[in-house]
């Protein structure tokens, strides 16, 4: 079966880049950060972000750090779970056959690590306890799903992921996904632009001094503001809507991320989250960026997609089937 020969391939490659996590004597040279024609440290270029790595650690995990050989047995259930997904009669999404395409995980450029959670603070790898506020509303936005009926009766209680309007690798803070995890940054002397391959979104951020938008200004990505602290390029959001609700956040988070390009082919991605109306306390989350080959293609989504249109129609249709059914 030509997914899992694909699947064992990229296995493969798996184990070989985890060999090289230990540094080799090359490496541990004392590497110097590139730069532009201005100054700045050379973030440029194309970057993935795929991991195996949860958000949160695991349920009967205790450590930070895998050993290489439970990374290892991590990473090959997670790549059999994908080559299985496309098996004739299992429960996957039989729609996309990742491994054919080159979509799923394995086979994508991994920057690897051995932590056992994408969340570095608090030190246990969990979200830290929601605060009272933050469970209310938490609460009050379930309720509120119920009152708006079936996820099949409108467009607008579809999900902003499934519109087409936001996904989890724009952020911010991004995030990646099961596939189109690709980023392109380029800089000027004022302003960086990080254009996502999902939803080919482009993130402009000014550098400097400039203030943000007013308080009564939203925006679903907020309102970013970056700056330079020695080689790593910090950038500064607020002004969230209540719509984006990262991992149940308000309106009101702050979100700091820190990029420092750490090697030639990667760059340490860092993100702290505060919003003192949702947790107890501020937390943050850590991801390997690794450099991928360019050029990025247009990701148009629902454009000349009838996914959406389709799920509709095919709620109405059962409904009129079930309706006729129904004894008069």
């Amino acid at each position: 079966m030509f997914h899992r020969f694909v699947a064992a391939t990229a296995l493969a490659g798996i184990v070989t880049a985890l060999l090289l996590v230990a540094p080799t004597a090359a490496q541990t040279r004392k590497w110097t950060v590139p730069r532009t024609a201005d100054g700045q440290p050379d973030l440029q270029g194309f970057w993935n972000n795929t991991t195996y790595i949860t958000l949160e650690r695991p349920k009967g995990v205790t450590t930070e750090f895998y050993t290489r050989e439970e990374a290892l047995q991590m990473m090959k259930r997670a790549a059999d779970e994908e080559a299985e997904q496309t098996e004739p009669g299992t429960i996957a999404d039989v729609h996309y056959d990742f491994t054919q395409f080159g979509l799923d995980k394995s086979q994508s450029p991994l920057a690897l690590n051995l932590r056992t959670s994408l969340i570095v603070d608090p030190p246990d790898g969990k979200l830290p306890p929601l605060t009272d506020e933050g469970r209310r509303r938490a609460a009050a936005r379930a309720e509120a799903r119920k009152r708006m009926g079936a996820l099949t009766d409108a467009v607008q209680n579809q999900s902003l992921m499934v519109r087409c309007i936001l996904m989890d690798r724009n952020g911010p803070p991004m995030l990646a996904g099961a596939y189109n995890n690709n980023y392109q940054i380029l800089q000027t002397a004022g302003t960086v632009m990080i254009l996502v391959e999902m939803l080919h979104d482009p993130r402009i951020i000014p550098l400097g001094a400039r203030p943000q938008l007013p308080q009564q200004v939203r925006q679903l990505e907020g309102s970013s503001r970056g700056r330079w602290e020695g080689d790593t390029l910090v950038i500064e959001t607020a002004n969230f809507t209540d719509k984006t609700a990262f991992q149940g956040s308000s309106e009101n988070m702050r979100l700091t991320e820190r990029f420092t390009r750490t090697s030639e082919d990667t760059i340490t991605y860092r993100f702290t989250v505060d919003d003192p109306a949702t947790w107890t306390r501020p937390w943050s989350a850590e991801v390997l960026w690794k450099k991928a080959i360019g050029p990025l293609f247009e990701h148009a989504c629902h454009e000349g997609n009838r996914g959406l249109y389709n799920t509709l129609a095919g709620a109405r249709a059962e409904e009129k089937r079930a309706a006729e059914k129904t004894p008069k």
